[in-house]
């Protein structure tokens, strides 16, 4: 396949590059600090944003939830129109960074908000952006792409726009040091499905893709297997590159890709609130075998580069059991159990929502009909 690949998002990576973002933002330009709960003002960043942006006149927005809400956005919005903002500065992991996308974006929209994401608004400019990370795990950081919830329709939905990619984005590992282990656990399986919906759909021939798919995907396992002796720096700067790179557009140039895994636990999260990673690890060992025949080819390869098993009739079936394996040893669950409603009646639920979003053909082969979906959800359902 074709393919153009730019990715025009500035890296300042390493402990203490935070300060770099006085050079960053012009002196002259308005700054809005988007960020989320607060945790930043206990673990040390907020005091190092704060000392960046001495020379910058700056005002913040907090409270962007885990799963960013229309409606806490549309706040958002409304302060950038109304301080004439020049510029923000996403303080946060990827739900923080994706709801400052949105904001970027609708404070240039003076139409209903949630256009943007139904796509009766095609976004072609907004205000300029950049992002401090505090847990690795989206890649949304280097991206052109959002995810945003609609609170009082459990709406989920996806917008991806170059004018809202970041300008820059700082990296410092140091700030993972507070993170509590369920975020850390979370990054590194939100880093692996993304590898994954990018590698394992239909051979393509795509050495430098594949390869480095299986590098992140490596890298993954071991950070993973050792997750008990994460308190160095190693652990966790490789952790934070490692996810960057999964959604940063190299690997997905030029091959197919999957996604249906995402849209599905898209409709979990909206659903139930389940962490987003999480959701990812219900659905995918339940699609992977759903749809084995098709992506037999992928899997039989990952199973040999990444995983190191030895050829067999059943080595796509095995891989697919090293993958739920791997999501079992961080203890995360492949199977939902946080519905409130009958088996039936959540199944129906998610697909009530898939339907309405128009999701109704999924996966690299738009092979994933309703049907199929049900066919997945009975597994990934306890």
């Amino acid at each position: 396949m074709n393919f153009t690949y730019n990715n025009p998002t500035q890296i300042y990576f390493g402990q203490s590059q935070i300060s770099n973002i006085k050079n960053a933002i012009p002196t002259d330009q308005k700054v809005l600090v988007i960020y989320g709960s607060g945790s930043i003002k206990k673990n040390g960043v907020y005091d190092q944003v704060k000392a960046a942006l001495t020379d910058h006149s700056w005002l913040e927005f907090s409270g962007v939830e885990p799963n960013p809400t229309k409606e806490t956005l549309d706040k958002a919005i409304a302060l950038v129109k109304k301080e004439n903002i020049d510029f923000i500065l996403a303080v946060g992991g990827g739900s923080v960074i994706d709801g400052s996308k949105f904001v970027a974006a609708g404070a240039k929209y003076d139409g209903e908000s949630w256009d943007i994401l139904t796509g009766k608004h095609s976004v072609s400019e907004a205000i300029p952006l950049g992002a401090i990370l505090t847990l690795p795990a989206t890649g949304s950081e280097s991206n052109s792409g959002a995810v945003i919830t609609q609170a009082a329709t459990q709406d989920k939905l996806v917008f991806m726009a170059p004018a809202v990619q970041p300008l820059f984005a700082v990296l410092d590992p140091d700030v993972m040091k507070s993170l509590p282990e369920r975020q850390l656990i979370n990054g590194i399986v939100d880093a692996w499905v993304h590898t994954c919906e990018q590698y394992i759909t239909l051979p393509s021939d795509a050495m430098v893709q594949d390869g480095y798919a299986q590098t992140l995907l490596k890298n993954l396992l071991v950070l993973g297997e050792n997750f008990s002796h994460r308190d160095n720096d190693a652990w966790r700067a490789n952790l934070m590159w490692t996810a960057n790179q999964a959604l940063n557009g190299l690997i997905g140039s030029g091959v197919p890709h999957d996604w249906a895994t995402h849209m599905i636990g898209h409709e979990i999260t909206a659903l139930w609130h389940v962490d987003h990673a999480r959701s990812l690890a219900i659905v995918q060992p339940a699609l992977l075998r759903n749809q084995i025949e098709s992506k037999r080819a992928k899997l039989e390869q990952m199973g040999k580069t990444v995983f190191a098993l030895e050829e067999s009739a059943e080595l796509a079936e095995r891989t697919i059991n090293a993958i739920e394996a791997f999501y079992h040893s961080l203890d995360v669950s492949t199977q939902l159990s946080e519905y409130n409603e009958t088996k039936a009646q959540a199944i129906e639920a998610v697909l009530a929502q898939l339907e309405s979003h128009g999701m109704t053909a999924l996966g690299e082969n738009q092979a994933i009909t309703l049907e199929k979906t049900r066919q997945i959800l009975e597994e990934a359902i306890a």
